[in-house]
């Protein structure tokens, strides 16, 4: 194995099944159609990174037995991404010290302010959230122990979301959440990545979200050897849209493992 990831989470910002609804997606028995909101861990051969922190966190590690992260990477600063950030503490015990944020700057000064206790070496109590946030300049690679990381940053809505590109040696992964669209030099950069996943949040047309129709085109462009589709609202069925995916792309769903 050289690169692994598992979704911890693959829903939308309001999770699956959805508060107050009725529909046969949130009323479904498919444990497939059960979404916590969306967060991935991502294991290189000698470290462990979890992708963003929703207000799930807690149970989604719980869920699936993370015990420990060497680095939080974080793609944007809406409330379903990092709300769930002050339950890394258990991983600042275990480790004994801050853990490492990854985060493009203007996300990193909105994060200390909504977490100041965790960020300001002066607020640092034990047992407490212990962070030394990392800058990271969009498409400027950096090393993450023998894995080289390729941040790049995608509009979302009015504001803007980072992907992170993870490479060692001839095998690739890409996460790409929260965007539209997807520019054309990301879709070039991306290009025959080992296995891309792409926000899908549903058939109908979003301001700031990819619609399966949409991902599917980005997907014909980077042709990647698999694609993945995360980010799903309740209005997409599994088993359903699966089933009229072509070959090579699936939706996610939480727990699942993609080797690479």
């Amino acid at each position: 194995m050289t690169l692994r990831l598992k979704f911890l989470g693959s829903g939308t910002s309001v999770g699956v099944p959805m508060i107050g609804c009725d529909c046969a997606v949130c009323t479904s028995s498919d444990p497939r159609n059960k979404r916590f909101r969306p967060c991935v861990l991502v294991e290189t051969p000698d470290k462990r990174v979890v992708v963003d922190t929703p207000p799930d966190f807690r149970s989604q590690c719980l869920a699936n037995n993370v015990r420990d992260a060497d680095a939080v990477f974080i793609t944007h600063t809406h409330a379903d991404h990092v709300l769930g950030l002050d339950d890394v503490r258990r991983f600042c015990v275990r480790r004994g010290g801050p853990l490492p944020l990854y985060a493009a700057r203007e996300h990193l000064e909105m994060l200390s302010r909504i977490f100041p206790h965790a960020f300001d070496p002066a607020l640092r109590q034990s047992g407490w959230p212990q962070l030394d946030g990392v800058p990271i300049e969009h498409s400027q690679p950096f090393q993450l122990g023998s894995t080289r990381v390729t941040p790049l940053q995608l509009p979302h809505g009015r504001s803007s979301v980072t992907a992170f590109l993870f490479e060692n040696n001839t095998t690739s992964l890409a996460y790409v959440t929260d965007c539209k669209p997807v520019p054309q030099p990301v879709i070039e950069r991306l290009r025959g990545v080992s296995v891309l996943v792409l926000d899908a949040l549903r058939h109908q047309p979003h301001l700031a979200h990819l619609t399966v129709n949409e991902a599917l085109g980005v997907v014909e462009q980077v042709r990647p050897g698999r694609a993945y589709f995360t980010h799903i609202s309740h209005e997409l069925d599994h088993a359903l849209t699966e089933s009229r995916l072509p070959a090579g792309v699936r939706l996610a769903y939480d727990g699942l493992v993609v080797e690479v």
